[in-house]
């Protein structure tokens, strides 16, 4: 299945479910802010990590009832043509951003990094969420920004010190991520989280598409182009630490809940690698597929000039 937060043409914004192969006229969405069949709550679901959220986590509780309801034949709530709406991020107000830095070793040794023992972390903040089709805003501060694509875990249970053979019961889907960079800021003194949480720096979607839908999340390929030209060429096989390994580390470090997201690192071609280096410029397009997830474009944008400042203060 694939889930998402979707937006109409009067700027509600709510949890669906979308029916879709391909964006076409036959493609819907079902509306799921009121719940469904045995599965309510009061004032309703406002949004996808309420959703996750649901008692019993959303693989046991919520899930299979979809499942059933579809098979059936029937609406798991009002629906709407896909065309007719805009499609955001598909949590945008997740408690937590983690990212796993050097997580592929062909990216490592390009980074001129030692192979990681264990998983580097860093954050992003839920400001710098943007969706399909949303810019990637350059900012006046930095001058080198890179892309990355990788494959983002939506957590769907709350999980604390949770075993590696349980691990994967956690997870409520993928969604398709850009780890987008400033360079310049990440690498001059060290501060990765500078460099790495910008606005618009977090770009996701188009879906959550659920984990039995994907299947083994190791054995996916992983694309980005830039404009024309593929750049990131890969397999998630190469991840040096796995999904269970990532979730049962963090969650030793903290609680995971649901709607949280695990940016699992990105594969070898970044831009500041490169010889030349290659950074996003306004008029760009960023296209990552991944296998069996999906795939997001954003443009690439100029930012507005820094504010002049007052001389009186």
């Amino acid at each position: 299945m694939r889930l998402g937060t979707f937006a109409d043409n009067r700027g509600r914004v709510f949890p669906g479910l979308c029916r879709c192969r391909a964006r076409d006229a036959r493609d819907e969405v079902f509306d799921l802010s009121r719940g469904f069949a045995e599965i309510r709550r009061e004032g309703g679901f406002p949004d996808l990590k309420t959703l996750l959220a649901t008692e019993g986590g959303f693989a046991q509780a919520c899930a299979g009832r979809l499942r059933s309801l579809l098979a059936a034949g029937e609406k798991p709530g009002p629906s709407y043509p896909l065309q007719e709406l805009q499609v955001l991020a598909p949590v945008l107000n997740p408690a937590k951003i983690i990212c796993i830095g050097l997580n592929y070793l062909d990216h490592a040794l390009e980074s001129g990094a030692a192979v990681p023992e264990e998983p580097v972390i860093f954050t992003k903040f839920a400001t710098a969420i943007v969706g399909p089709g949303a810019p990637i805003v350059l900012p006046p501060i930095t001058k080198e920004v890179d892309y990355e694509a990788e494959l983002a875990v939506i957590i769907g249970k709350k999980g604390k010190n949770v075993p590696e053979e349980e691990a994967m019961q956690y997870v409520a889907g993928y969604t398709v991520f850009n780890d987008v960079s400033a360079r310049d800021l990440q690498f001059r003194d060290g501060q990765w989280t500078k460099g790495k949480t910008l606005d618009t720096f977090a770009p996701m979607g188009p879906y959550l598409v659920t984990a039995d839908e994907v299947g083994d999340p190791h054995r996916l390929a992983i694309k980005l182009w830039l404009n024309d030209r593929l750049m990131q060429d890969s397999s998630t096989e190469k991840l040096i630490f796995k999904i269970p390994v990532l979730i049962s580390f963090l969650s030793q470090l903290f609680t995971l809940e649901p709607g949280d997201i695990i940016a699992t690192g990105t594969p070898p071609g970044v831009g500041f690698a490169r010889k030349p280096p290659v950074f996003l410029k306004p008029g760009d397009t960023v296209r990552i597929t991944i296998e069996k997830v999906g795939t997001l474009v954003n443009p690439v944008a100029a930012g507005g000039s820094l504010p002049l400042q007052d001389e009186t203060v």
